[in-house]
């Protein structure tokens, strides 16, 4: 069984390794959730294993908002398939033959594709994690991640934001660079210096929730979620919303389920 399966995939589909277009999605009738995107986000799969990207299509064809737009087997066709088909996001496998899914991240780095990249079964070391992050990868999961979590990591990249599965933060723990002059990091401490609004909001970042999902959640403006942020950052020594949600693991700054918010 695909690790993305579940029960009443159907088994329709070509598993060929090639670069492959899939077909716009029929069942144009249904509803769209209230909230998402009024056009449909474009996914290409990258993997070595026929099983994994037809279960990931099949259970992302099933999602409303989604249209995967090929696959490939190998590095090599995924840079093709990219630069042909112009996908919104790349699911990739960072261990997939023929040109390693490091060099991948390069090709496309200078292409200047846009396209959002996601790591999938992200066991490389800490130097390439951050080369990765460095190259534009807005998302790292494993291949034992929940469907679920995958779409949400999925519509997370797609605002701008980063998602990083708990399984890599110790990875991404040790490639964070220096804290800016002045700020010696957080300590548990410091969690008291977090008013209970701004620790709302750091646990809404680490859920992977985006600016205007916290707002509507908090019944505040964007721009005052921004505020809070820029308070959050100075206070935790850190420069971004990654290293924010990576501290606040570390530290333990909030409960390790999603926000009561």
């Amino acid at each position: 069984m695909s690790p993305f399966s579940h029960p009443g995939s159907d088994s329709e589909g070509n598993n060929r390794g090639d670069v492959q277009p899939t077909g716009a999605k029929s069942g144009r009738g249904r509803r769209r959730p209230p909230g998402q995107p009024p056009t449909l986000i474009r996914v290409a799969i990258a993997d070595a294993h026929p099983v994994v990207r037809e279960g990931l299509r099949r259970l992302l064809h099933a999602e409303q908002e989604f249209h995967v737009v090929g696959q490939a087997e190998d590095g090599t066709q995924a840079v093709k398939l990219v630069k042909a088909r112009r996908p919104d996001v790349l699911m990739l496998d960072a261990g997939i033959p023929g040109m390693s899914g490091m060099r991948v991240l390069r090709e496309l780095a200078k292409a200047q594709t846009e396209c959002r990249v996601i790591l999938l079964n992200a066991s490389i070391d800490r130097a390439q994690v951050l080369e990765a992050l460095r190259l534009g990868v807005r998302g790292l999961v494993t291949k034992n991640t929940t469907i679920a979590l995958i779409i949400k990591c999925i519509r997370t990249v797609m605002t701008g934001e980063y998602w990083v599965g708990r399984e890599s933060v110790s990875d991404l723990i040790g490639c964070l660079g220096p804290r800016r002059p002045g700020a010696p990091g957080a300590s548990i401490a410091q969690q008291t210096e977090l008013t209970r609004r701004e620790l709302q909001i750091v646990a809404a970042v680490v859920a992977g929730y985006a600016n205007k999902d916290i707002a509507s959640r908090l019944s505040l403006s964007e721009h005052t979620v921004k505020h809070h942020l820029s308070s959050i950052f100075d206070k935790l020594g850190v420069a971004n919303r990654l290293e924010v949600a990576l501290l606040a693991i570390k530290q333990k700054l909030i409960d390790d389920r999603d926000p009561e918010i």
